[in-house]
């Protein structure tokens, strides 16, 4: 009996940004053997017809926090339903790998409002240990970046200061074992405990085994408001100094103040690549709010120490007025250098059932409707869920993501946080609402551009040459869906709806989503560098 599947009818795009034509795919033992005329694969094995159908390598999201969905959730259909077939985890300096027995559980609370609270068997240690878990099966598969936080966690602590020359050689090595491991880079995330407290120079430093490892930097800058351009040459800087290929994370330009400025940002990128050599690449989400943990516009002293430290310091009237007067009179680290808007602060989740009523309003709103000072609700609410409630920020700015995504170097990056009442729709609808709405009603890209942006030039920054591309020897990760209603559903208010146009999904040869309902199976593995 014959192994080979053939993907009959369809119109092939294979993701390079060429021309789109007729033809067969002939898929054997997870990879594409041999791509042939229409009709001539009908021999080779089992025919699936995709006739009037757009056949594409599968979707790299470049920016994605499934750490512990992809271990608890088999379904994973957020992402499986959007036609992805490759998540990059460990972003913005924080994960579950490398950790220690020490920072295992402060990792956990302080990263809870992106992944949740699951139980699991945590009992993994290093890079390596947490892909093998990954190996046992998934929905997708997955690629790592190490974490900088974590490294900084385990050798320097909560503290914000500068690490000693023994540390900063330890912390090197923790770099070193997890590039080893199958790493493909480095993460920051700038604003956020600890990594805000790194100096360039230390980033810089463990840029080093990165570099020996051939991967790259991807940073979660320090500002996207008072200094967002500023901010972005400092990434820039760091990757020439450091000699690695940079990433920029959920590259946006953010906050009224910002209205029309992605063209400086942009400008600095080409300046960087073109007078510099820098092998530069971004990704971006298609809506303008984000989303992170509701702590996060906290200042970053009030973070040294933890999470009990924090909220020690929002329990005390005086630090807390301190705390409320820069968050909402001078602007922290943590909100970008610019004061906050309460009506821009939206609660998207919370672990205590209790605090529910807080969800889906902004502390504006929440704060009018208790005839309570926002301020003052806000650090109750941070007190009462212990800092574990995540928020969406209303901050962005349509023009500038139009600008960005029309960049050579753009990719695709959901950043979706899949926990939650209501969590951002970015989780849902990323990849299609860039094929329905900015490309099929909008026309800001081409079908074949935009499916570049979202296939061939990630796995070009990830050093793959047998993903994200149609051609024989390549991988069998493969979407095929309909150009001419594929969209997202996922809204604000009901964030948890699943695209249309998406009929199959294929990891490894295998579907994952056939006529558009979701198997039972699980193909995917970790993507390791250099394995």
């Amino acid at each position: 009996m014959r192994s080979e599947i053939v993907v009959s009818g369809g119109r092939i795009i294979d993701g390079t940004g060429g021309p789109s034509r007729p033809a067969d795919l002939v898929l054997s033992h997870g990879r594409i053997s041999h791509v042939v005329a229409p009709g001539a694969g009908g021999a080779h094995g089992r025919t699936i017809d995709v006739t009037g159908l757009v056949v594409a390598p599968g979707f790299i999201d470049m920016h994605a926090h499934s750490d512990l969905a992809l271990l608890t959730d088999t379904a994973h259909e957020a992402k499986v339903c959007q036609g992805v077939t490759l998540e990059v985890l460990g972003q913005d300096g924080l994960g579950y790998a490398p950790v220690t027995d020490d920072t295992v559980e402060p990792i956990r609370a302080r990263i809870s409002a992106w992944n949740g609270t699951p139980e699991l068997d945590y009992s993994w240690r290093s890079v390596g240990g947490y892909l093998d878990r990954i190996d046992a099966g998934s929905a997708t598969n997955a690629a790592y970046l190490v974490p900088h936080g974590n490294v900084r966690m385990a050798v320097v602590g909560e503290e914000d200061r500068p690490p000693s020359d023994a540390e900063l050689d330890r912390m090197r090595a923790m770099v070193a074992q997890g590039m080893d491991e199958g790493a493909h880079g480095l993460s920051t995330g700038l604003t956020y405990a600890p990594g805000m407290y790194a100096s360039d120079e230390e980033i810089v430093a463990l840029l080093e085994p990165v570099r020996a490892g051939g991967g790259y930097y991807c940073p979660h800058h320090r500002n996207y408001g008072s200094r967002v351009v500023e901010s972005y040459q400092e990434c820039l800087d760091v990757a020439r100094r450091a000699h690695v290929p940079l990433h920029l994370a959920h590259c946006h330009v953010n906050f009224p103040r910002n209205r029309g400025r992605a063209p400086e940002v942009l400008d600095a990128i080409d300046e960087a690549t073109v007078g510099y050599g820098l092998d530069v690449t971004l990704d971006s989400y298609p809506y303008q709010a984000g989303a992170t943990c509701l702590a996060a516009p906290l200042p970053g002293w009030a973070q040294e120490g933890g999470t009990s430290a924090t909220l020690d310091h929002l329990r005390d009237p005086d630090i807390r007025a301190r705390i409320l007067r820069e968050v909402e009179c001078e602007g922290t680290d943590g909100n970008h250098g610019v004061p906050m808007d309460w009506g821009t602060l939206v609660v998207t989740g919370t672990i205590d059932p209790a605090l529910s009523w807080a969800v889906g309003h902004s502390i504006a709103d929440l704060a009018e409707r208790r005839g309570e000072e926002p301020g003052r609700l806000y650090a109750d609410l941070l007190v009462a869920d212990e800092l574990r409630s995540g928020c969406l920020l209303q901050v962005g700015n349509e023009e500038n993501i139009r600008t960005i995504m029309r960049h050579s170097a753009h990719t695709a990056g959901s950043d979706g946080i899949l926990v939650g009442d209501k969590p951002h729709p970015r989780g849902w609808g990323t990849f299609p609402r860039y094929l329905g709405h900015y490309v099929r009603e909008l026309g800001l890209l081409t079908l074949e551009e935009c499916l570049r942006h979202l296939t061939y030039r990630p796995a070009q920054r990830l050093g793959l040459t047998d993903r994200g591309i149609i051609q024989p020897s390549a991988h069998a990760d493969l979407v095929v869906f309909d150009p001419d209603i594929i969209a997202a559903r996922a809204t604000y208010d009901d964030p948890r709806r699943t695209p249309v146009g998406i009929e199959h999904v294929m990891v490894a040869g295998e579907f994952t989503l056939r006529e558009g309902r979701r198997t039972d199976r699980l193909p995917g593995r970790s993507v390791r560098r250099n394995h």
